[in-house]
């Protein structure tokens, strides 16, 4: 039985019991649901929050190193502290020591409908202090713009979702849906103790939950022809991370050796690296190319049943594209990268094995083709095996919940393109999907020309502009609102 600490209703002395006093004016009288003319709930106690509370979640180090080292314990009971002076109560769930979770449900006012889940992590990648400009876990406020690890990935979310439903509790108003909101541990490795640990042992907190807002999408891209981009994420490439291992013959430096375990595994890392996988367009991708082509006034010729002229086809029309292509060019195939190589222990043995670790990754439907695929790259005396796996997901684009995400991010930017993408990574939506729950990625940043969001995931100097916390905060509680 998994170790478990829970938590109701947790409260912080050192924050307002009451957070409707700190609006400075009562809250306007706001009717249930997204009725036309409603008025906006989002006030700037809101706005502020969101800052604020992006701020002092980078503050706590919840960096996760892998292999069980990390602690999320601070952040959550902060988040369970924030949702408790809004009068939401929230438990706090543990599989490891530190590792926690927090679980927390509004009630919307239609008791027959779905409910939604909103999910966020808690823990970042590491960071060096002395690659930055300023102290990666300062949280500090500067020029406009929050600095530190989990400014983009992903405590400017959480910070958001928080100050959503604190300024829902000052203002009266109820969703139409359950929403369900969870804030998760170790989405940066395995998500063993995170959302793994929720799906399979607590799926009842996530009752009547079929539709779920997560990570990574709705934010401003920025193709340099004065368009704006929003990629909204409605499917994920699966996660095959890999380990290659070689068996030869140990022996001396100075002899030949026919059978050298790193000459067997190197050939093998050398022709993985080196392949070029075949186009496999997902239902995504498809109208991902179909809607990025007709913003650009561009043929989208994507139905030749000969894989090699749709190759042609598919990689002709990412050319045309320029800069916004790269929105789309990562998920059209498969992939596999050597990543990490390990052998030996003294410059004249010749070790009997060596290892290397691959991160692969597999389109919706793509996984037969990967794994022959592997098969036939690594090659006799080199095996391979999975040392961890995630599905694939595809979400439906042509539906009312995508149209409602996109119809949010245009009531606040109207000259907004909004498109759907495939992630090439992952996120926890790949857990919760094993409760029946559709994933879509949105955490919604209006973001400045030149502002390049993807290099700050995992990057150096990782920050967020202020007034995309304020543009996210307000088109978050629309969606949510409108769902």
């Amino acid at each position: 039985m998994a170790d478990q600490h829970a938590t109701a209703g947790v409260t912080d002395p050192a924050a307002s019991a009451d957070p409707a006093e700190t609006a400075g004016a009562a809250a306007p009288a706001v009717p249930e649901g997204p009725e036309a003319g409603q008025v906006d709930p989002v006030d700037a106690t809101a706005l502020d929050e969101a800052v604020r509370f992006t701020s002092d979640l980078i503050r706590l180090d919840t960096t996760n190193r892998g292999q069980g080292d990390g602690t999320e314990r601070e952040a959550a009971e902060y988040v369970a502290a924030r949702l408790a002076e809004a009068g939401i109560d929230a438990v706090v769930l543990e599989k490891a020591p530190g590792r926690s979770n927090v679980v927390a449900r509004v009630a919307g006012s239609d008791p027959s409908a779905d409910a939604v889940l909103v999910h966020g992590h808690l823990d970042v990648v590491p960071a060096d202090p002395a690659e930055w400009r300023v102290h990666p876990f300062s949280g500090e406020v500067r020029d406009g713009v929050v600095w530190g690890r989990g400014a983009i990935d992903m405590k400017d979310a959480d910070a958001m979702v928080l100050a959503v439903v604190r300024a829902w509790a000052r203002a009266g108003v109820r969703p139409r849906r359950d929403v369900v909101l969870a804030f998760t541990a170790d989405e940066e490795d395995s998500g063993d103790v995170g959302a793994g640990f929720l799906a399979s042992e607590h799926a009842a907190l996530f009752e009547g939950c079929t539709v779920a807002i997560g990570e990574s999408g709705g934010y401003t891209f920025h193709p340099g022809d004065g368009r704006r981009l929003y990629p909204v994420a409605a499917g994920e490439r699966g996660t095959a991370w890999l380990r290659l291992t070689a068996r030869g013959r140990a022996g001396h430096g100075s002899r030949v050796n026919r059978e050298n375990a790193v000459t067997l595994l190197s050939a093998a890392v050398a022709r993985i690296g080196e392949h070029r996988w075949p186009v496999r367009l997902t239902a995504t991708v498809r109208a991902a190319l179909t809607e990025l082509a007709a913003v650009y006034g561009l043929p989208a010729r994507l139905d030749d049943p000969d894989p090699e002229r749709l190759a042609r086809e598919v990689d002709e029309l990412l050319d045309r594209l320029g800069p916004a292509a790269s929105i789309v060019a990562p998920t059209v195939r498969n992939s596999a990268n050597p990543t990490m190589l390990q052998a030996g222990y003294k410059v004249n043995v010749i070790p009997g094995q060596a290892t290397a670790s691959v991160d692969g990754r597999v389109v919706p439907g793509g996984d037969e083709e990967f794994a022959a695929t592997l098969d036939r790259l690594t090659g006799p005396g080199v095996e391979w095996a999975f040392s961890h796996r995630g599905r694939a997901l595809d979400a439906p684009v042509d539906g009312p919940v995508f149209a409602t995400l996109r119809r949010s991010l245009l009531a606040f930017d109207p000259d907004a393109h909004v498109v759907p993408f495939c992630m090439a990574g992952g996120t926890d939506a790949k857990q919760f999907s094993t409760l029946g729950v559709t994933g879509y990625g949105f955490t919604p940043l209006r973001l400045p020309e030149g502002f390049d969001y993807h290099t700050m995931f995992h990057g150096v100097d990782e920050r967020v502009p202020v007034d995309a916390l304020h543009f996210g905060t307000r088109v978050l509680s629309h969606a949510l609102l409108s769902l």
